[in-house]
């Protein structure tokens, strides 16, 4: 029997600076009674204006790499999962590989917004099966800067951050046990950046009119979040094997806490089995997932053989979602 493909280590990053909801208060019409009621989002983290994402990105990754006790130079690719690159171009992962000194590594950026973790590990996944060894997919996203603060839909809701997993060779039986991506492109306006790209590229009257802001149907987009959760989640399980009785942590992206729960609920998932931070850090975007997978290992609640159920979803219309075996380093 073939080793399977695990995370062996990780690390996340935020900035220092917190946007409270207090704050906000100050800023736009809303109050913390009004975010905490329809988002669960107590506060954010937002960088400072000399933080771009390849900072946060380099240290969620030095931090994931200790954790897995690996050595930069031992790493085959970097994946950067992230829709606020610090350019065009060159790609976000050139510029960590740099930093990293990680001359053996190829890099390239995945684009899938908030599902960008969950796709970065489906393609590492697949690039270990061609023959890599070693792979550093790191989800960082510094979402703040396409956010408009005049406009409370949005601006309430997002916050910066860096998370990053390294993917080995674990044991048998172990590792990621099933997974998946997908995307319905029909639904692609639901959530987008209008302008910045090659469609409307920057310019004078699409900054004066808020095309570089995030745009969001948010009534439409919690119905697709509960729905895809579900549906993921019942088709991951179905490949694993495993019964949703046997999940032992539910890792979601951190988007609202509603649909968090309404999605467990539907999933017959225990509270006490979902793991939720978007109170602290809001919605991190590409970041969201390896951030809340690295706080769940801290926090030593993770047991050898433990199953947890990852599940992102976000503009794209995207998904993606993998049942995980905890454990199994030593081969």
């Amino acid at each position: 029997m073939s080793s399977g493909v695990g995370i062996l280590g990780l690390g996340k990053a935020v900035p220092e600076k917190v946007l409270t909801n207090q704050d906000l208060e100050a800023m736009v019409d809303t109050s913390d009674e009004w975010i905490t009621t329809r988002t669960g989002i107590k506060q954010r983290h937002i960088a400072d204006p000399d933080t771009a994402a390849s900072d946060l990105g380099y240290a969620a990754a030095v931090e994931a790499l200790a954790n897995a006790h690996a050595d930069a130079g031992h790493i085959d690719l970097i994946i950067a999962a992230t829709t606020t690159p610090d350019m065009p171009f060159p790609a976000t992962a050139c510029l960590i590989q740099d930093r990293l000194k990680a001359r053996h590594a190829a890099a390239f950026d995945v684009a899938a917004a908030c599902s960008g973790f969950m796709y970065g590990v489906e393609v590492g996944k697949a690039m270990m099966a061609a023959g890599y060894q070693k792979v550093l997919v790191i989800g960082v996203d510094v979402i703040s800067r396409l956010i408009d603060y005049k406009d409370r839909s949005t601006c309430v809701l997002f916050g910066d951050g860096a998370g990053a997993a390294v993917l080995g060779a674990v044991r048998p039986g172990y590792g990621i046990l099933a997974s998946e991506i997908g995307a319905d492109g029909s639904g692609a306006m639901l959530l987008h950046v209008p302008a910045g790209g090659s469609r409307i590229p920057p310019q004078i009257q699409s900054i004066e009119a808020g095309q570089h802001y995030v745009k969001m149907c948010g009534r439409e987009v919690y119905k697709f979040a509960v729905q895809i959760i579900c549906e993921s989640t019942e088709r991951v399980l179905e490949k694993a094997g495993v019964s949703v009785d046997q999940i032992r942590w539910f890792v979601p992206h951190q988007a609202n806490v509603r649909i968090i729960q309404a999605a467990a609920e539907r999933l017959k998932l225990d509270a006490d089995r979902v793991y939720v931070n978007v109170d602290r850090y809001g919605n991190t975007s590409a970041a969201s997932v390896p951030i809340a997978l690295a706080e769940l290992v801290e926090s030593r609640k993770l047991s050898e053989g433990d199953l947890i159920l990852m599940v992102g979803f976000g503009a794209g219309l995207t998904w993606g979602s993998a049942v995980l075996r905890w454990g199994g380093f030593e081969l």
